[in-house]
């Protein structure tokens, strides 16, 4: 039975991301992908729960595969799928799922129709290596495909090509309820609220609830985040929040704050 203070349960589905590049982690490559693969999942109710960034160490990244693909509902990797000799992804799944690492004819294929004869070397053709059993992940920019097997999709690390290969597995992902948000902010300091908002979140706890502080206007406040899937429990919880705020002084904010 549903009850003014909890709600019907709802499948959850939740993903992980796993960045695997040393540029990433020396800065020298500033990542773009977090973000337009996070928003999409949230957008369809897939819960973005974990992000990892690992170096182009074998038993790192391993380990990461190990304990995310056995967590989530789906994991994404980008980055290490390239021609060199550090993009080692391919080969550290197939360790990962213990499956034999093969040359993928149909991404031969691929990689034969777009390369002109002669320039598909070696090093071009280990792009074609994948897990045994693996389904190729289409690459309409530079055809060299990633790769799904099990819960997992490894994609490409360059922005451009991550987002073409993601764009076309979209299909592939079953999504939960689609997570709804609300935003309230008060010119009020985190410390002065943070009682009563620890309060309001044991009271609904099928909710997140989030607190970013700023600076606006010459003065501190906060913004309130409430996140969920039911529209009626964020309703329930921005309405004490607002009677909360006014309650300490002050004066609830729908959404942002203006900047001026």
């Amino acid at each position: 039975m549903t009850t003014a203070n909890s709600s019907a349960p709802h499948e959850v589905v939740t993903a992980a991301l796993l960045v695997i590049g040393d540029e990433i982690l020396s800065g020298r490559t500033k990542d773009k992908n977090i973000g337009y693969i996070a928003e999409y999942l949230t957008n369809i109710g897939i819960d973005m729960r974990e992000v990892r960034v690992v170096p182009d160490i074998e038993d790192e990244i391993v380990a990461a595969l190990d304990a995310l693909r056995h967590r989530y509902t789906y994991v994404f990797t980008t980055g290490g799928i390239g021609p060199t000799h550090d993009d080692i992804t391919a080969e550290c799944v197939a360790k990962a799922f213990g499956l034999p690492l093969i040359r993928n004819p149909e991404a031969v294929a691929r990689l034969e129709r777009h390369y002109e004869p002669g320039m598909l070397n070696e090093a071009r053709l280990r792009m074609a290596n994948t897990p045994e059993g693996a389904t190729l992940i289409d690459n309409p920019v530079s055809t060299a495909p990633g790769f799904q097997i099990g819960n997992l999709f490894v994609l490409a690390g360059v922005p451009s090509i991550m987002q073409a290969m993601f764009d076309g597995l979209k299909g592939r992902l079953a999504g939960g309820a689609p997570v709804l948000s609300h935003t309230i902010s008060a010119f009020l300091g985190e410390g002065v609220i943070a009682k009563g908002l620890g309060e309001l979140q044991q009271r609904y706890m099928d909710l997140d609830i989030g607190s970013y502080p700023f600076h606006r206007q010459g003065k501190y406040g906060a913004s309130f985040v409430l996140r969920g899937t039911e529209r009626s429990r964020i309703d329930g919880a921005a309405a004490e929040l607002r009677t909360l705020i006014a309650g300490l002084g002050g004066q609830p904010i729908e959404g942002e704050p203006a900047e001026r």
